[in-house]
């Protein structure tokens, strides 16, 4: 089963590329599409205990050492803009299964926000993304935590790609201005951003807009591809002229927590294979074996970030939060 927390609105029997109620949905693996039918219950504003229950039971790893509580992983996956339900579910299932390839025990959970398919909506998906940001956390994060118990803690992970980078920020640094929200104690340990579409300058470790996003996550690392296309600054759709920081990288004044992975050059030398695949250059990830290695290995966080054998030191040597996927 897939699990998706979608927050479209629902006209004619459908999903639709507008903002709309919560829908907590448990898909079945003969779906190509998510459909109201999926819903455990009906709209919501809080998670339902049911679906709640069925991720978190999902979550627990099968073996746990001896001695040890048992424990869950949750992977919080985040799409970009331009992705239709089908589109996002295709992609959460690549996501799910390279994961588990990898030998991933937990769970993939999408978080589907109204996002339209067709290019000319940059605009639109950018304010909508912001609208529904805060669900992410709310609705979302928090549900998950509050059902926590001493004897199975539960690890939350971010995987965003692209906008979803920008959701996962903003609704980081909304929930801190909400009282309500803030008053509970939430934090994800890993934070993994693909193509992120956000401002390089705005992830430097005083930029006020990412403080929130730093401060309730363990580790962040971002994924940069310097032949992303789709984040150059002469795609006029976008907003702004800010380099992005799924193409040039977190700035130098990153906090300690996070960390570069620049795969520009395992792009180029798999160039070929990438160009078959829709907006390859900003979409590689998804299909990439060595990707899903090193984000199960970041995931697992046995290894110290720079010494993942997916990984080399990248220039200026002896950075340890500057790194390059192994060609």
């Amino acid at each position: 089963m897939d699990y998706i927390f979608t927050v479209r609105r629902i006209r004619n029997g459908q999903f639709q590329p507008e903002p709309g109620n919560n829908s907590f949905l448990i898909v079945p693996p003969d779906a190509d599409d998510i459909l109201p039918e999926h819903r455990v219950g009906g709209p919501t504003k809080k998670m339902p205990d049911t679906w709640a229950r069925r991720v978190l039971h999902e979550s627990k790893l099968d073996h746990v050492p001896e001695g040890q509580p048992n424990r869950g992983d949750i992977v919080v996956h985040v799409h970009g803009f331009n992705v239709s339900t089908k589109k996002m579910l295709r992609r959460h299932r690549l996501l799910a299964k390279g994961l588990r390839d990898q030998g991933f025990e937990g769970v993939v959970v999408s978080y589907d926000w109204p996002s339209a398919d067709k290019a000319l909506n940059y605009l639109e998906d950018r304010t909508d993304a912001k609208i529904t940001a805060i669900r992410l956390v709310d609705s979302g994060i928090t549900g998950f935590v509050q059902r926590q118990t001493p004897d199975c803690p539960i690890n939350m992970h971010i995987v965003a790609h692209s906008m979803g980078a920008y959701v996962v920020r903003e609704a980081f640094d909304d929930a801190d201005d909400r009282r309500m929200v803030a008053a509970n104690a939430w934090n994800v340990s890993q934070v993994l951003l693909m193509s992120a579409d956000v401002s390089a300058a705005s992830m430097c470790e005083l930029a006020g807009k990412s403080s929130s996003l730093y401060r309730h996550c363990t580790r962040l690392t971002n994924y940069n591809n310097p032949h992303d296309s789709a984040l150059s600054l002469s795609n006029m759709k976008r907003v702004g002229v800010a380099p992005r920081v799924g193409r040039v990288g977190l700035p130098e004044t990153a906090p300690t927590k996070a960390v570069n992975v620049d795969c520009g050059a395992y792009f180029e030398a798999n160039r070929g294979v990438f160009t078959e695949i829709e907006y390859g250059q900003h979409t590689w990830y998804y299909h990439d074996q060595t990707f899903m290695r090193d984000a199960y290995e970041t995931i697992l966080g046995v290894s110290d970030r720079a010494r993942l054998p997916t990984r080399a030191l990248a220039l200026p040597a002896g950075l340890t939060n500057r790194l390059a996927l192994i060609v």
